[in-house]
């Protein structure tokens, strides 16, 4: 195992450019425009299988990032997504992203969800960042001023979780059949301020910078415990938590982005509290939620009792890149011993060195499950795709430079 930054440097690129970004523009991509829904445990690919928004802007940022980072040779594969996406997904009538296309592209689910189009500003922000794409650009200010215009809530602060397709009230607001109906949610929020600061990267416009440092503040305001140094879940509008449920993994990667987004935004202020709260989220999830095999166990109740035992292979890349901001920041070696124990755990038992990829569900001893035992446990599907691996890749790869 390498133990050096150098040494992994090496390794997180072979896993990204060996594994990961072959899967997609190889296997998923389909001839007749976009990426295919989903693939099972074997990589077969099931090419009826409905289209899911989030993953096809996920897939753009991925091969737009890897444009910009690694070459012009991922750039065919990025105009692929950007077209797709751009031609498939945005609703020409009220403006927006669908939530759900069929196999052939044609609009299943036209729900306007929050979180979908915060996705879809990631996405052609990082499109528009790498090519100079100007219409790119274009299309996430568009979606910008639409969220505002429709989901911020001037008077709590933060944003709704969804609207039907003409931006009107919905009743049910799930951003899945795993969470609860209400009206506003950690999840969403952190994937607006993820969007926000990808999009502040190339458009420093006043009203963008004034949301963003309103929504960080709420985020460590109302999102953040400040005592328990994890993320509250879900709200009613008045911002009252409404369970006591812990995500380890949306703590640890909440962490790192948060100063992401206090840094690219500029604020010292902000970058100071951000910085706090990071420490304090990875210190916590450090000591509460690492498995003896160095992985990070998935969801647990506020007293510490697991809700789900398996591994999910999510959680582990934002424990990497989570961590290892922690170190950046702190020098703690237990930081640094998190990063390579946690890598470790990717490289020999998450990364599919069969098929490609990396397996979306292991058993709590590290067995990856296949698509007959666990319905969840495939190599693409609607919530599987090209984001949190490659994001963990391509922010290591940065972040051992030195």
């Amino acid at each position: 195992m390498a133990t050096d930054g150098k040494g992994r440097r090496a390794e997180v690129l072979r896993e990204l450019t060996d594994n990961i970004l072959p899967f997609w523009h190889g296997r998923m991509r389909d001839p007749q425009g976009g990426f295919f829904g989903a693939a099972d445990c074997n990589g077969i690919v099931d090419k009826g299988a409905p289209r899911a928004s989030v993953v096809n802007a996920r897939i753009l940022w991925t091969f737009a990032t890897a444009t910009r980072v690694l070459g012009a040779s991922y750039r065919a594969t990025a105009d692929w997504a950007f077209d797709y996406l751009r031609t498939r997904f945005l609703d020409g009538e009220h403006g927006g992203i669908h939530w759900l296309l069929d196999a052939e592209g044609h609009p299943v689910s036209d729900r306007k969800q929050i979180y979908a189009q915060a996705f879809a500003i990631y996405a052609f922000s990082e499109y528009a960042r790498a090519t100079g794409d100007r219409d790119s650009l274009k299309l996430a200010i568009d979606l910008f001023r639409l969220i505002e215009k429709h989901a911020a809530d001037r008077e709590r602060g933060g944003y709704i979780e969804a609207l039907d397709r003409a931006w009107g009230p919905l009743s049910d607001m799930r951003l899945s059949d795993k969470d609860l109906n209400s009206p506003k949610s950690m999840n969403t929020h952190l994937h607006i301020m993820e969007a926000y600061t990808n999009l502040l990267r190339i458009w420093r416009d006043p009203a963008l910078v004034a949301r963003q440092a309103e929504l960080i503040a709420v985020t460590l305001d109302r999102v953040v415990d400040g005592q328990t140094g994890h993320f509250k879940l879900f709200f009613d509008m008045d911002w009252r938590s409404l369970n006591d449920h812990i995500s380890y993994g949306h703590d640890i990667e909440g962490s790192w982005l948060l100063v992401e987004a206090a840094e690219v935004l500029g604020n010292e202020a902000l970058i100071a509290r951000a910085r706090a709260a990071a420490i304090l989220m990875a210190e916590r999830t450090l000591a509460e939620g690492r498995d003896a095999d160095g992985s990070l166990h998935y969801e647990a109740h506020g007293d510490g009792r697991l809700i789900d035992a398996d591994k999910h292979w999510w959680p582990q890349a934002e424990a990497l890149v989570g961590f290892q901001n922690a170190w950046d920041m702190t020098g703690n070696p237990a930081f640094g011993d998190a990063v390579r124990d946690v890598w470790a755990f990717i490289r020999d038992h998450v990364a599919d060195r069969a098929h490609g990829e990396w397996h979306a569900k292991l058993t709590p001893d590290g067995r990856p499950y296949t698509s007959a035992e666990d319905a969840d446990a495939c190599l693409a599907g609607p919530w599987k795709c090209p984001y949190h691996n490659s994001r963990a890749c391509f922010e290591m790869l940065e972040r051992l430079k030195g």
